[in-house]
């Protein structure tokens, strides 16, 4: 037979209480947690907006030579306007196409580069063809340092013979 000890049983009663309380704070927690964490399930949803249609996140690039001269043309084309104006390059016409629109032409630099309102300058002449339609342009591109060339002046040209 085993004595009773008041000090014992209350430290059993403490104990139970204890443990019944940090069951309670953890059904607590893990309640909160789902509560809060929510379940997710991920699906692929279809665009609202047709692809075809600008959104205005990515500005559309416009081509100071031609309206017709857009989008991924024009990116191409101002690609090689910038290596044909290069001061430090051989001076010869740079050509450019994308084979996906068949748009094409090209820069050829006119004369040395020059300073104007403390920006290099240089002239160029531009072929642009577009299908069976060919464009002439002669204007000037300038840049600051090494930023890359922008058109200043252009205005139609004679093919050149």
């Amino acid at each position: 037979m085993e004595l009773y000890d008041p000090y014992m049983a209350r430290e059993r009663r403490i104990g139970k209480k204890a443990a019944a309380g940090r069951s309670l704070s953890f059904a607590a927690i893990l309640a909160a947690g789902l509560a809060t964490g929510g379940c997710t399930i991920s699906f692929p949803m279809m665009s609202l907006i047709p692809s075809s249609e600008t959104t205005g996140s990515i500005a559309q690039q416009v081509s100071p030579l031609s309206s017709k001269l857009e989008g991924e043309d024009w990116r191409r084309a101002k690609a090689a306007l910038n290596t044909a104006l290069d001061p430090t390059g051989n001076g010869a016409p740079v050509a450019w196409s994308n084979p996906e629109t068949a748009v094409k032409g090209s820069f050829a630099p006119v004369g040395q580069a020059f300073v104007k309102k403390d920006e290099l300058c240089r002239g160029f002449i531009a072929a642009l063809s577009f299908g069976s339609k060919e464009e002439w342009l002669q204007g000037a591109a300038c840049r600051v340092g090494s930023e890359e060339w922008t058109v200043q002046e252009v205005q139609p040209a004679q093919r050149p013979s």
